[in-house]
């Protein structure tokens, strides 16, 4: 499975982090407050990137500031804002203005003298061609019929692309409060689900797939079961990665296929009793 590649972090290297962040939350806040929509996106960006860097326990809050944002950022009104004071800033700027053209002296005109009226020179030869026959229209060659070629196969569409590890935390962060209202419903769901209540989630790497639903239970507190179990495939059957994501999580996992639908299952019928009264 891949990982997001975040290293050991030091106590001293988790505070210059935060330190970081901290500016690139004010300074994304200035940009939303002025309505600057290009120097915002870009912060928003950077922001979650310098999540990724930190432990998840760490930027707790962060990462809620930056959901507020996301919300204003993805308003129609702050994005119309943004473009008309753009375009007025656009207006503002001077524009050079070009010299007049200078105008060239006139000239008096002369005048011409009138040209002799002579009667136009004939040659005496008669202007139609005689002996000239009409062309005859060639055949036109008759297409071949072409071989039938041999159905081609359906082609599968390509994986898409890898994310990096901000965009990973961003997708993780708004699918935990999803997964926990699924839970107090005694349900499961699954990623063709998922994208039907988040709208704006791309077409996923299955290896990306895995990782978020490895970044949504690695901040969970001591004893609480894996929400990623309620990620199902099919008619609500295990999800294949699912062993591999509770072994790195610390759920043993492993043994044959019967034995890991016991341990899935348990975990499932955990995560609903764990969540059923539990407020968000």
């Amino acid at each position: 499975m891949r990982t997001t590649g975040r290293p050991m972090r030091t106590a001293m290297d988790v505070a210059s982090l935060n330190r970081r962040l901290s500016h690139t939350l004010l300074d994304l806040q200035r940009a939303i407050e002025r309505y600057a929509v290009a120097e915002a996106t870009d912060l928003y960006a950077l922001a979650w990137a310098q999540i990724a860097e930190a432990p998840p326990s760490e930027t707790r809050y962060q990462r809620e500031q930056l959901q507020s944002f996301k919300n204003v950022l993805n308003s129609r009104h702050w994005q119309e804002e943004g473009r008309r004071r753009a375009t007025e800033e656009s207006r503002q700027v001077a524009v050079p203005q070009q010299p007049a053209p200078a105008w060239p002296s006139i000239r008096p005109v002369k005048k011409r003298k009138p040209a002799s009226r002579r009667p136009p020179h004939r040659t005496g030869k008669s202007s139609k061609a005689a002996g000239t026959s009409r062309p005859q229209p060639q055949p036109q060659p008759q297409p071949q019929p072409q071989p039938a070629s041999p159905p081609q196969k359906p082609t599968r569409p390509a994986e898409p692309p890898l994310l990096e590890a901000g965009r990973l935390w961003e997708i993780a962060t708004e699918l935990r409060p999803l997964l926990e209202q699924t839970a107090r419903m005694g349900a499961t769901t699954s990623w063709s689900l998922i994208r039907k209540r988040l709208p704006g989630l791309p077409r996923l790497h299955r290896d990306d797939e895995s990782v978020i639903l490895w970044l949504v239970d690695e901040e969970r507190q001591e004893g609480e079961p894996l929400l990623s179990a309620l990620v199902t495939v099919g008619d609500r059957q295990m999800h294949p990665r699912f062993p591999v994501i509770a072994e790195h999580l610390g759920l043993p996992c492993s043994g044959s296929p019967v034995d890991q639908r016991m341990v899935w299952s348990y975990e499932v019928l955990k995560v609903h009793q764990y969540w059923r009264h539990r407020r968000p």
